[in-house]
């Protein structure tokens, strides 16, 4: 086999050989030499080179024919006529006869290598300045399946030789500068996995709406790949921890969604491949095991290495040998060229109205205009500069009018659909998955698409007025004092991973159980309890779950992984449950487990709950789901945190239960923290630091009880101040008795972010940290920097405004 020009086998190739094979080829062949003694398994396969390229297009005078059109489209003539005038010279053009001979060899041995004659092959266009720094290439050129037979195999090198003339492809390097001519391709043909009888997806080594570095994000759905890239699907998300896949007892796997998968792409019974309807037992199952996504991972990572760049692997499973391999891998180019110091934020400013359709939100950012409605693409003049681009699906074919729109929203598709993937690249918001956005949205209405509140985008009635900012983080000053976060939403907790906080404060149970779970956990360790409608509807919540529990902590662990991976390793305070009974009641299945109280909010709450009957078992779920965090998962920065324990009683029957489930203090590292929220908690300050690890002060609720308002009231809104002698007072008690104590001593509430003076005051009695909304964070670690600079240039002494009054207790000695 002539190995030397026209065609290659991958096993001689390597990532400095793009320029004669092109970036996916390149990859393919430096994956196998380089990567094969890690484990990484890649289909074997050969490439054409650029010079067999170059070899068509001096036959005939193809490239100076190709030249002519090309003049013409930048004489004005429309670029769909152009780009299909040149793709039928070029397959009109019958390959030259040493590129035909060395192909069919070449194929002849790839059967014998593999033991069967004619085998099912992929056949990738590779162009040779795909996938490098500045550009991005790849979806632009064609891909063919289950090609089998050399005649077959032939015609499908040269319509790849002709798509490198896609309108797509001829937009995109006209709007790059490329010379059109200078780029060559390649062809790539590989043996087929017989993933059309299991699976295939997609791999980022970091999380692709957010840039996150510290997880690979897998997505998978039933057969061929191409619905997954194409968004003819909504596949199955996997996130794995990259510092537990280092260790081989803990299971990496932090967070699991499971798709709908209601199409997948099979081979077709004449032909390449046909799509096709999924069963429903289907749509409810995993595609890939947590073994399969971890095998999965640790290659990503390999590669990732390997490479010393973030990467975009496809991957595929065999349904007959049951084995993985990787398909395709190149350097990710979306995430991996932003500034990892700016922290770019945008935000409705005005209140929303509707909501017209929700789905997968792409982009952090916000795009409003008049709806587009589009079946397929049309002429660029048709589709107007700034509107709202709505249709099913996109393809590559959709780039130019992609470009145009204020913001994109599909009813097909996942965070790595092309939708989604050209988005990011364009950086206009998309909502895909929607599910029902050409059916609910009418042409010519105005609509908003935000995609900056977690990871459901938003589509809303109207034009809303929003703004953008940028925060040059590198700008911040350091402080002494920790300025931490307060998180809520697990799906929006990469977004603020650049913000150098010193981890979180506060992270709500509440939150998670509410969004997430949406079940009582009581209701799902009795059923007998509940009535038929409410019966039901957990039946339809749970039905994919044998164990109604691991429902439940599943998905609580799931969430409090997501934001402890984030911060990693800094610490992250999780609160465990603090709904009142009022609030519990109104989740699915909860009023035959809650009782009517006049007053909630200092009624049967927090810790009062855990160790009592008619909540114990509850709790005893929430302890699994923070154990399978931190022991199995091996996310250990977890520190627990017990709110509303009224009694040192209390505080040891907490205690107790949780030993009882395997969360004892002191092993594996954990800590547990208590609220100080209650006047108790401070008068007996001494007595409780030897409960508990540290506090944190809840200055909603501890001013609640200390002045006797109930924090809720309007006609007692101007009584209740977190500035009040008294509150102040009893936070300068705690502070130097937990800290003789040995015990830190916090503050999540959203005082600091709304009253400077108020951080301030924090800083001169000695907080150890203050923790924050994301948003208000660079304000706060400004003022505190500030704060910390007068206090130092003031002797450590309290400022006469912050000095106490006859009203207010003295500092504690």
């Amino acid at each position: 086999m002539n190995s030397t020009r026209r065609v290659i086998p991958f096993t001689q190739l390597c990532r400095n050989d793009v320029s004669r094979v092109g970036g996916k080829n390149a990859s393919l062949g430096e994956l196998i030499v380089q990567l094969a003694s890690s484990g990484v398994a890649v289909p074997p396969g050969f490439a054409t080179t650029a010079e067999a390229y170059g070899e068509l297009l001096d036959r005939h005078g193809l490239r100076t024919r190709i030249e002519e059109q090309l003049d013409r489209f930048h004489d004005g003539v429309a670029l769909e006529d152009v780009g299909r005038a040149i793709r039928s010279l070029i397959t009109a053009e019958s390959l030259p006869e040493a590129l035909r001979d060395d192909i069919t060899s070449a194929y002849e041995e790839l059967g014998r290598a593999v033991g069967r004659p004619e085998p099912e092959v992929a056949v990738r266009s590779s162009a040779t300045a795909e996938d490098l720094p500045e550009a991005s290439f790849a979806g632009q050129q064609e891909t063919y399946l289950n090609v089998c037979g050399t005649e077959q195999l032939l015609d499908a090198v040269r319509h790849c030789f002709a798509s490198l003339y896609t309108d797509r492809a001829i937009d995109y390097r006209e709007r790059m500068g490329f010379d059109h001519l200078r780029v060559a391709l390649s062809v790539g043909v590989q043996v087929m996995v017989r993933s059309d009888l299991a699976g295939a997806g997609v791999i980022f080594t970091l999380d692709p709406e957010s840039g996150f570095p510290g997880v690979v994000v897998v997505s998978a759905a039933w057969g061929l790949g191409e619905t997954v890239v194409s968004g003819q699907t909504d596949p199955d998300e996997y996130t794995v921890f990259k510092p537990s896949l280092k260790d081989p007892v803990l299971n990496p796997v932090i967070d699991v969604r499971v798709g709908a998968k209601r199409r997948k792409a099979v081979y077709a019974a004449h032909g390449l491949t046909d799509t096709v309807d999924t069963t429903a037992e289907e749509q409810a199952r995993r595609v890939l095991t947590d073994a399969e996504v971890r095998q999965l991972a640790e290659w990503a990572v390999a590669v990732e290495e390997h490479y010393g760049c973030p990467m975009d692997l496809e991957w595929a499973k065999d349904g007959i040998t049951g084995d993985l391999a990787v398909v395709q891998a190149r350097p990710e180019t979306v995430q991996s060229r932003r500034r990892a110091t700016t922290l770019r934020r945008c935000r409705l400013t005005g209140t929303p109205g509707e909501v017209l359709a929700e789905g997968i939100a792409v982009g952090e950012a916000i795009g409003a205009g008049p709806v587009r409605r589009l079946d397929t693409p049309v002429d660029l003049d048709r589709f107007p500069a700034g509107a709202v681009l709505v249709t099913s699906i996109t393809d590559p074919d959709w780039e130019p009018i992609m470009k145009r729109a204020a913001a994109i929203v599909t009813d097909h598709g996942g965070r790595t659909s092309h939708a989604a993937i050209v988005s990011r690249e364009l950086g206009v918001p998309a909502v895909v998955g929607t599910g029902n956005a050409t059916e609910v949205l009418r042409d010519g209405d105005h609509a908003t698409v935000s995609c900056t509140e977690g990871s459901r985008g938003k589509v809303y009635a109207g034009l809303l007025p929003y703004e953008e900012t940028e925060t040059d983080l590198a700008t911040l000053p350091a402080t002494r004092t920790r300025v931490m976060l307060n998180l809520a939403d697990p799906s929006a907790a990469f977004r603020w991973w650049r913000l150098p906080a010193d981890g979180v404060g506060l992270a709500r149970l509440e939150f998670i159980v509410a969004h997430q779970v949406k079940v009582h956990p009581m209701a799902l360790l009795h059923p007998d309890r509940l009535d038929a409608a409410d019966r039901c509807a957990v039946d339809q919540l749970t039905e994919s779950c044998l164990d109604r529990t691991a429902y439940f902590t599943d998905r609580l662990a799931y969430g409090i992984a997501r934001i402890a991976a984030s911060r990693w390793p800094d610490p992250v305070v999780v609160r465990t449950s603090d709904f009142k009974t009022n609030e519990y009641a109104k989740l699915l299945g909860g009023r035959p487990f809650e009782p009517v109280e006049a007053n909630p909010m200092i009624g049967w709450r927090g810790a009062s709950r855990y160790y009592s009957d008619g909540y114990r078992d509850g709790f005893a779920l929430e302890c699994r789901a923070l154990r399978r965090v931190r022991d199995e998962m091996g996310l250990t920065n977890v520190i627990i945190m017990i709110p509303f324990c009224r009694t040192l009683r209390e505080a040891d029957q907490v205690l107790d239960v949780m030993a009882g489930e395997g969360l004892r203090r002191g092993e594996n590292g954990l800590k547990v923290y208590v609220m100080a929220e209650i006047p108790a908690n401070i008068l007996l300050a001494q007595d409780f630091a030897a409960r508990f690890d540290g506090f944190s002060i809840g200055s909603n609720d501890l001013t609640q009880l200390t002045l006797g308002v109930d924090r809720d009231s309007e006609a007692l809104a101007d009584v209740f101040d977190e500035n009040d002698p008294a509150v102040t007072g009893l936070i300068r008690m705690l502070v130097p008795r937990a800290r003789a104590a040995g015990r830190p001593v916090g503050l999540c509430g959203q005082r600091p972010s709304d009253d400077p003076a108020f951080a301030a005051f924090l800083v001169h009695v000695g907080i150890d940290s203050v923790s924050v909304a994301p948003d208000s964070f660079a304000a706060v670690k400004q003022h505190v920097a500030a704060a910390e600079e007068r206090r130092h240039g003031e002797g450590r002494m309290v400022p006469a405004g912050n000095r106490p009054t006859q009203a207010e207790p003295p500092p504690a000695a």
